[in-house]
């Protein structure tokens, strides 16, 4: 009958409610939870019977309604490693299982999360404050091409900077035509002091002494204090500009290099070819073997390394060499492509991994996991790993966390309709058992 229909009605009515509520005290209690999405809640109606001439009282069902995609508040934070992704798309974390010997081992389960308040825990990994760990792909440190077959935690060595030896140096300056002192053959050499490293990162110094011979022709010759074998002198070359080098070069510009007949010591140079680096090369030893060093002093008949023109003073433009010393570790911080880099006190850095934006095509349909993570369904679709910035992926926001995605004054006007409705129904239960009772009372 309609009265024990409204009775099973009003009680479904009543737990539908206390659902909603439940979802509404879930939320506002995460309304300061970092990357946590918010739960509204659906209301199902089934029937009992519904024809054009008859019906019965069914009940009501209340289904979750997760809000993954969207965006939380962005604020800045004063944790370097903090990130938010501005758009879709999540972090791929893992979690980890059990710890064997200090190394922790992970869960197969892939996990996703907006909760990007990352911090480097004593075993190097980059984990949120929920203890889920942050994937990415691997960086080559040879190429800088990062291996995007797979995602695997992200952790950060905190080893030293290996030194590199110097092989290479590059010099642009500008001889004067008219040196300030003496005549071309009695003036005081220009000098260029460059610093150098050895295999063990100790630098040493290498000077190069410019002589003019004459107008267009100069000689360089080599010297280092610290060369443990022979003489501090190794070797020189005569450089040759314009039209007095012979070869078709504008003037002012290198047109020849060749090791000197006087003293080439170890010094050997590269041919003239138009456009191709001039260069001279010496073997140096500081104590840890045969150093080869090339010094680069432009292009043949080019503008962009060492070249004569008008003056009385020698004018440097640029000098570098590729070596490197030692470094410590000095810290990690991301970028906005994901990039994970590691920077040293020598002022090195490296990059070890990128971290990808993971999409999907229903993330409302992603099912929630402790911690604000979510695992992928059949409804959610297959993840997609790209690039910040790309295929509808988000942008990465360093400095910065999401926040939770609750509305606290859309929650409370739903805790107030709740509360009402809940009210309701409880009247309907009381009132149709009043008529029930009325009813039985009749048949006495």
């Amino acid at each position: 009958m309609s009265l024990f229909g409204a009775i099973n009605t009003a009680i479904s009515g009543l737990g539908a409610q206390s659902t909603a509520f439940g979802n509404i005290s879930e939320d506002v209690a995460n309304s300061q939870t970092v990357g946590f999405k918010r739960v509204d809640t659906n209301f199902v109606n089934y029937l009992t019977t519904s024809t054009p001439t008859e019906n019965e009282p069914g009940s009501v069902v209340a289904t979750p309604d997760y809000v993954n995609n969207v965006q939380g508040t962005i604020t800045q934070t004063d944790n370097p490693l903090g990130m938010a992704i501005a758009g879709q798309g999540f972090f791929a974390v893992s979690q980890a299982t059990s710890d064997v010997n200090n190394v922790p081992t992970f869960s197969p389960q892939q996990y996703y999360t907006r909760a990007g308040d990352f911090t480097m825990n004593a075993a190097g990994y980059l984990v949120n404050s929920a203890g889920n760990y942050l994937n990415g792909w691997s960086v080559n440190p040879a190429t800088g091409v990062a291996d995007q077959n797979a995602l695997t935690p992200i952790q950060v060595s905190q080893s030293t900077y290996n030194p590199v030896a110097t092989s290479s140096v590059t010099l642009a300056a500008n001889l004067p035509a008219t040196p300030a002192t003496g005549t071309a053959t009695t003036a005081s050499p220009l000098s260029s002091d460059i610093t150098v490293y050895d295999s063990l990162g100790t630098a040493h110094t290498v000077t190069l002494n410019w002589t003019q011979n004459t107008t267009g022709d100069w000689n360089v010759q080599v010297s280092a204090a610290d060369n443990t074998t022979g003489t501090t002198d190794l070797g020189a070359a005569d450089v040759q500009f314009g039209s007095v080098s012979g070869n078709a070069v504008a003037d002012g510009t290198i047109g020849s290099v060749a090791a000197s007949a006087t003293d080439p010591g170890t010094v050997t140079t590269s041919s003239f070819s138009a456009g191709q680096p001039a260069t001279l090369t010496f073997d140096v030893n500081f104590g840890t073997g045969s150093q080869a060093i090339t010094v680069n002093l432009g292009d043949y008949g080019g503008t962009n390394g060492v070249t004569q023109y008008a003056g009385t003073t020698y004018s440097l433009r640029g000098l570098t060499q590729n070596g490197i010393p030692p470094g410590s570790f000095s810290g990690v911080t991301t970028q906005s492509n994901g990039d994970v880099v590691v920077n040293y006190d020598n002022g090195q850095s490296r990059t070890i991994a990128q971290i990808p934006i993971v999409t999907f095509n229903a993330p409302d349909a992603l099912q929630s996991q402790n911690g604000q993570a979510f695992t992928a369904t059949t409804d959610s679709g297959t993840p997609l790993a790209t690039t910040a910035s790309t295929n509808g992926a988000g942008n990465i926001v360093t400095g910065s966390v999401e926040g939770s995605n609750v509305d606290i004054a859309t929650e409370f006007s739903s805790l107030i309709v709740a509360q009402q409705a809940y009210s309701a129904n409880a009247k309907v239960v009381t009132t149709a058992d009043q008529m029930l009772q009325t009813t039985l009372s009749m048949m006495t």
